[in-house]
């Protein structure tokens, strides 16, 4: 898959769990965990835009494009 998701690595930069995250961003632990994992097979602007303010992120923090 080209698209890489670094959820876990920023989530650890920032010292936040998986249950303090989905509270924020008021997502399921499940469908934040198949964001995680790479699984997810697509992402809502308003849900990225979500984790990004949470994680006072940008993006690219998160998604990653590789060949």
């Amino acid at each position: 898959m080209p698209i890489i998701v670094n959820l876990d690595v920023m989530m650890a930069k920032r010292k936040m769990s998986l249950n303090e995250l989905s509270e924020k961003v008021d997502i399921t632990l499940s469908n934040l965990s198949i964001l995680k994992t790479g699984k997810a097979k697509a992402i809502r602007f308003n849900t990225l835009e979500a984790i990004c303010k949470a994680l006072d992120c940008q993006p690219g923090d998160i998604l990653e494009f590789a060949e």
